[in-house]
């Protein structure tokens, strides 16, 4: 049977592949925003800096630590990929989040596995993400590349999550979408960042975290974690496999308590500290922490142990603006 050998959760933000000097410029775009999500509920740029005033968030976005917390997400990311040479899984399952590249609203699955036998990356990045990205520090590549799918593991996975009450969409074609047929930046990020652009044969999970309705509750996707394990650790193969999650942890608006309990909860595997809170709680880019929720459920219970690399709140301007950045492995 196969064997789950490492499990991985980092953040994928813009700012990991920009550089310092552009963060506050960055940041800046958010003051016309007319919807920010704090606390399980929207907020004008205004209301949100008069409200988080006496945090004095400006402190945190001078020079010297916006420097500092750069570094220390570089540092991080590149222990992350050293643990992945170092372990060296066969194949890899990548949960991600879709942000309407691949699919929009007249198609919005919660939850689909792709199981083609390639999966595409372009190196385009257009619109505002692209006017402030660094290409070098992203290590975006020269090219359209072609990386491995994992077809027989991927119509498993569909099969066996079936066989667990998953409702599942499939597809061995990526959606034409916003990036031509290319995937998404959830999973990218995994192949330039943690891969060296030499992507492992890997499936990739979409889940649906940002668009309600229909985007699954904490405790599903814990549950959903739990019947990944279940189906991998039933393959009938002596395949390592590894179990990545990418996005998170809270932003566009940085909440540190929200982070700390759900560190916490995958550190313990403490379910009720990752799942009970009201689903209002995950909005917007703090929604990609139901990636890690899905990696959590499909940690417990396999030995593995949990490794905080790091956590920093990258912040951007002085309402709390920004991307609290996270970086764990399970060995």
């Amino acid at each position: 049977m196969a064997k789950i050998v490492l499990g991985m959760g980092s953040s994928h933000a813009p700012q990991l592949e920009m550089q310092p000097a552009k963060w506050r410029s960055y940041g800046d775009l958010q003051r016309t925003q007319d919807d920010h999500w704090f606390e399980g509920r929207t907020w004008t740029f205004p209301e949100l800096a008069e409200q988080r005033a006496g945090e004095h968030f400006e402190r945190e976005c001078t020079d010297d630590k916006i420097q500092h917390r750069f570094d220390a997400c570089q540092t991080a990311i590149n222990h992350l990929a050293e643990t992945v040479e170092r372990v060296s899984p066969d194949v890899c399952v990548i949960v991600g989040d879709d942000q309407h590249e691949a699919f929009h609203d007249d198609n919005m699955p919660a939850i689909s596995i792709y199981y083609g036998p390639t999966i595409d990356d372009a190196p385009a990045s257009t619109g505002r993400r692209g006017d402030y990205i660094d290409r070098v520090v992203g290590n975006y590549p020269g090219e359209r590349l072609s990386h491995p799918g994992h077809p027989e593991l991927g119509e498993h996975l569909v099969e066996a999550l079936i066989e667990r009450e998953f409702d599942i969409a499939r597809s061995k074609t990526m959606p034409a979408g916003r990036r031509n047929g290319t995937i998404g930046h959830a999973f990218y990020y995994v192949y330039r960042r943690l891969m060296n652009n030499e992507a492992i044969p890997h499936v990739p999970i979409m889940i649906n975290t940002y668009f309600p309705p229909n985007a699954p509750r904490a405790l599903r996707c814990y549950r959903f974690g739990h019947a990944v394990r279940e189906a991998i650790e039933a393959w009938d193969s002596d395949k390592r496999v590894a179990i990545f999650a990418s996005g998170g942890l809270s932003h566009t608006v940085i909440e540190e308590s929200l982070d700390a309990r759900i560190i916490e909860g995958l550190r313990t595997n403490n379910v009720e500290k990752l799942t009970d809170l009201p689903d209002v709680r995950f909005r917007g880019g703090t929604s990609e922490i139901k990636n890690w929720i899905i990696l959590a459920g499909a940690m417990a219970g396999d030995g593995l142990q949990m490794n905080l690399v790091d956590y920093v709140p990258c912040y951007r301007n002085e309402a709390g603006n920004g991307t609290a950045m996270g970086f764990a492995e399970w060995l």
